[in-house]
């Protein structure tokens, strides 16, 4: 077990892996940051004047009594709520992410696309008597006079 462990981790794909989860992370860092701070508040004025990360509902009151003007006033009392905004803000974030995986994938596609494109058609194949070179469309072997068929 452990020299198959070490031949997967030599090879590289602990590695790919690795960079690829740390990436990722980061990547969802910013996404997050771009739905809170850049693409929610233009969205609440455009609503009304709603912020996503205080649109909530009370199931049950904490210590104090609410009404609660915000979700971390009502989570300090320790208020039941459902955080309706946040989970708005997640969703927002996933198909972000979801986009951006999916043009990724979508380019690398192509290239691998072109690549197989790429390869130049086969125009030619051997004699099966003299194993020569000779035309796809050949009939007769031009070298050893053999009829194909």
């Amino acid at each position: 077990m452990w020299k198959e462990f070490k031949e997967f981790a030599i090879r590289g794909n602990a590695v790919d892996m690795a960079v690829g989860i740390v990436i990722g992370a980061a990547f969802g860092k910013i996404v997050d940051s771009l739905v809170k701070d850049i693409m929610m508040p233009p969205l609440g004025m455009l609503l009304g004047k709603v912020d996503f990360s205080n649109l909530f509902l009370v199931l049950a009151d904490g210590k104090t009594p609410g009404p609660y003007s915000t979700l971390m006033l009502a989570q300090q009392a320790g208020a039941v709520t459902l955080n309706v905004g946040l989970f708005i803000n997640m969703v927002i974030s996933f198909l972000i992410v979801a986009l951006a995986v999916f043009m990724l994938v979508r380019g690398i596609n192509k290239l691998r696309a072109t690549a197989e494109d790429s390869a130049p058609a086969i125009t030619t194949k051997d004699c099966p008597y003299c194993c020569s070179n000779i035309s796809l469309a050949a009939t007769r072997c031009p070298h050893c006079t053999s009829a194909l068929g």
